[in-house]
């Protein structure tokens, strides 16, 4: 009968045994359950087995459901991206990849990197009034007829436009009042925009003024139709035909216009009053000293005209000419935010070979070399993931955004680098704190952080002082070597 009790315990203690193993990952399983049965072949022998030996075997259960637990919790740790300096660069490269996507898929963003304005045409003034004038800064067209049948000194080309709130019609809808520009021929081209709004459709329509619609009433009142060309509209009293859609950019001078209609000087009213585009000569651009400039003309009667003529040429500021100013002003703030320097060297003979250092000069420019690009087309992403209307709050929102990116960027980079091993380029950890503060003066305190591989050690001071102003290096030698031989030592 007692030898039927201990068999019946030790297949108990068996399945517990067995049951318990189940709780343990695969692939500690085996070792796991050895481990197990010779704790309990102890525990029989010295105790004779019985109630004891069956009740030890249910702490198995305990064992197993802990080493379970921290089994998951090794598998969940995520993966440090700054162990690495090659998958620092690899996210850099993705968020530069991603950045240039956008702008690139937004059109508001290539319109604007991609205008339709030709920058090789230089020397182009707006004439106007002076402010003190009666009759406002307007230019009769008439006095602008007068000049342009007189050969001038200092003007090879000119063109005139007015502004007028028309409502427009398309087929009887009435789709609002706009504001319309009506300009001569020459005005789109003497601004350097390529001329490809000409109706090539033949017949008796070709006697209708051009029409050109701005981006944003194209798509407001329109919805982006690709076929509007060819339609004619209905401005005012007159009729025009659309030719195309001008960019957001293209119009660079006063007025936030929504068409324009470009008609012969004949069918212009005399009474029309607006301002004046003129190409200067050579000799022209050598009067032109600054922004602008007083001119004196003559009009009926010889009387004396008091005009200005300010320069086209500094009001074409593009994107790139706003992130290059931005990153002009991070880099005069950077040093106010943050130190420049990477740290002191110890002098010792473990440093590391010239080639190692090379190789740390190379990642920092490796990242700031992707860090400008990637302000770049995230400053575009922010300024027109969205259409404001007009440009200049597009261009208010990429200034202050490029200017924060690359400040906060390049303070970024800089901290990397200097928390980086010299040798293996990996990010120290494990901080200690050594030292006391009130034995600043005497020995120095502050954070101890260790390079995984064994390479260095980071010293940065809690208070820095005279002595002791910026973080230090420490190099290790090989006797260390055997506190690292981890997979991480390298």
């Amino acid at each position: 009968m007692t030898s039927l009790v201990g068999m019946a315990f030790s297949l108990l203690r068996r399945m517990l045994m067995r049951g318990a193993a189940l709780l343990v990952p695969a692939g500690m399983r085996a070792e796991w359950l050895r481990e197990w049965q010779a704790e309990t072949w102890h525990v029989e022998r010295s105790c004779a087995g019985g109630w004891y030996a069956t009740a030890f075997c249910l702490g198995a259960f305990q064992d197993a459901w802990c080493l379970r637990r921290h089994a998951q919790r090794e598998k969940a740790r995520p993966v440090a991206l700054h162990g690495s300096a090659g998958q620092c660069l690899l996210a850099m490269a993705t968020v530069l990849a991603a950045s240039c996507l956008v702008a690139h898929l937004l059109p508001e963003a290539r319109s604007a990197t991609n205008p339709l304005w030709a920058p090789a045409r230089t020397g182009l003034i707006l004439i106007q009034k002076s402010s003190e004038a009666k009759g406002g800064t307007s230019i009769p067209f008439e006095l602008f007829q007068a000049w342009s049948a007189r050969r001038q000194r200092y003007f090879d080309e000119m063109a005139f436009y007015w502004m007028s709130r028309e409502n427009v019609l398309d087929g009887g809808v009435l789709k609002g009042a706009w504001k319309i520009a009506y300009a001569t021929p020459n005005l789109f081209t003497l601004l350097g925009i390529p001329a490809q709004w000409k109706n090539e459709d033949g017949g008796a329509d070709d006697a209708l003024p051009a029409a050109i619609v701005s981006d944003a009433m194209w798509r407001r009142a329109f919805g982006a139709d690709p076929e509007i060309a060819g339609k004619v509209l209905h401005v005012g009293r007159r009729e025009a035909r659309i030719v195309g859609v001008a960019a957001r950019r293209a119009w660079k001078l006063p007025g936030n216009v929504d068409a324009w209609v470009l008609e012969p000087e004949a069918a212009m009213p005399a009474q029309a009053s607006g301002s004046v585009v003129a190409h200067l000569t050579r000799a022209g651009r050598a009067e032109m000293w600054t922004g602008s400039v007083h001119i004196t003309a003559y009009g009926r009667n010889d009387t004396e005209l008091d005009l200005n003529g300010f320069s086209m040429d500094d009001e074409s500021v593009g994107p790139w000419d706003l992130y290059r100013f931005a990153l002009f002003l991070a880099l005069l703030a950077l040093p106010a935010i943050t130190t420049v320097s990477l740290g002191e060297y110890s002098p010792s003979s473990h440093r590391p070979q010239w080639p190692r250092r090379v190789v740390r000069w190379l990642y920092l420019a490796a990242k700031i070399a992707l860090l400008l690009p990637i302000v770049y087309y995230m400053s575009l992403d922010l300024a027109y993931w969205r259409s404001f209307g007009t440009t200049y709050a597009a261009d208010y929102i990429q200034l202050f955004s490029a200017f924060a990116l690359c400040l906060g960027g390049m303070r970024w980079a800089l901290l990397d680098q200097r928390q980086r091993c010299p040798v293996c380029l990996k990010r120290v950890a494990h901080p200690a704190q050594v030292g006391l503060v009130s034995r600043t003066f005497l020995a120095w305190n502050g954070t101890e952080l260790m390079c995984s591989g064994g390479h260095a050690l980071l010293h940065v001071p809690g208070l820095p002082t005279s002595w002791f102003g910026t973080q230090r290096w420490l190099y290790l030698d090989a006797s260390w070597e055997f506190l690292f031989a981890g997979p991480e030592a390298g």
